[in-house]
């Protein structure tokens, strides 16, 4: 793979720094659940599955900053470690996912010194992002086998290695097609406001010698209706029990386009993505961010000052606009509440 996002190293978690990509490439180091944190809630690290191996990481982290301290010092500074983490963004379920696991985890070994906790927290984190890399080549494969050859495939926001622990989703799909023997072609939305297409998937396809056209959000439309988009693989924050899917603002829109013009519109997500405690779509929380980001890009701003601005960073595309949800276990078309129900046995 040629981008990690997510590396352990010299007793630290590093991450690469998103905001400033494709312009500079760059590693951040982190030391404990608060800076792990903030570098969720900041988008130095961004997509669902990656989101959940930094807050595993954030834990074992924390872990490791308090090994020195007394039991119940130790105890305190765990629980606040996990609250911290869990505030840092509300609509990625693999967050939540990551830290139910890792607590699991230390409940199972609180008997053992705060040294040997932070060992075992760790070697499950290790595990988690081992494990996302192992689900997303599965995962890529059976999406692959839904591509014909020659595909010109639209993507919206950025599903790829870096928004996973490598690999990706939506975009592990197309590496794996290619990685078949499959000539596909890429075309991405720029994704507004945070321009995840034109910055993250754009770069990642263009490493991978894997074409790639970038188009503004609004003209995906055109190229439908021009006949030149055969199909739509997107990633997911969430994905809930009927199958309807929250995935970054835009998608929505991007489905019921496809659904107009007939083009295949598919998902991509690993069981961990799917929330069974979340009825349907209506249920899922959006996260509403900050108005800079909609104002402008980094210091240029270019709405008019005095404007009122929203921002909110997903929308739900409800399930039957979904041909079918790309997962490790197989490919659900159609998904509703019971093929959703026997992906997990």
């Amino acid at each position: 793979m040629k981008v990690e996002t997510l590396r352990w190293f010299n007793n630290r978690l590093e991450m690469i720094d998103q905001r400033i990509l494709p312009a500079a490439f760059e590693y951040l180091s982190y030391y404990t659940a608060h800076s792990v944190a903030e570098g969720i809630r900041s988008m130095v690290v961004r997509g669902a599955p990656a989101i959940g191996v930094a807050a595993a990481y954030g834990v074992a982290l924390e872990a490791q900053h308090l090994q020195e301290k007394s039991a119940a010092d130790f105890k305190t500074g765990m629980e606040t470690g996990f609250t911290v983490l869990a505030a840092s963004r509300p609509t990625a379920v693999n967050l939540f996912w990551a830290l139910q696991r890792m607590r699991k985890v230390w409940e199972s070994v609180t008997t053992q010194s705060p040294q040997q906790v932070a060992q075992r927290l760790l070697a499950e984190a290790h595990e988690i992002l081992a494990e996302d890399i192992r689900i997303n080549k599965a995962m890529g494969a059976n999406g692959a086998a839904l591509l014909k050859d020659g595909a010109r495939v639209l993507t919206h926001c950025n599903a790829g290695a870096l928004a996973t622990a490598g690999w990706g989703t939506a975009l592990g799909v197309f590496r794996s097609a290619v990685e078949a023997g499959k000539k596909i072609s890429v075309i991405v939305d720029e994704t507004r406001p945070f321009l995840q297409g034109a910055r993250l998937t754009a770069w990642e396809m263009v490493q991978e010698n894997i074409p790639v056209t970038l188009i503004t959000d609004n003209m995906a439309g055109h190229l439908m209706a021009h006949g030149e988009i055969d199909a739509v693989v997107v990633g997911t924050d969430r994905v809930a029990a009927n199958g309807d899917v929250a995935n970054k603002i835009g998608t929505y829109m991007v489905a019921v386009l496809a659904r107009r013009h007939n083009i295949p519109f598919y998902v991509a997500c690993p069981l961990s993505t799917i929330d069974l405690n979340i009825a349907s779509g209506k249920d899922i929380p959006i996260e509403e961010r900050s108005v800079e980001e909609v104002k402008g890009f980094r210091d240029y701003h270019w709405a008019a000052e005095g404007v009122k601005i929203r921002n909110p960073a997903f929308d739900v595309t409800p399930a039957e606009l979904v041909t079918g949800l790309i997962t490790e276990k197989g490919v659900v078309l159609q998904p509703d509440g019971q093929g959703i129900r026997k992906l997990f046995g």
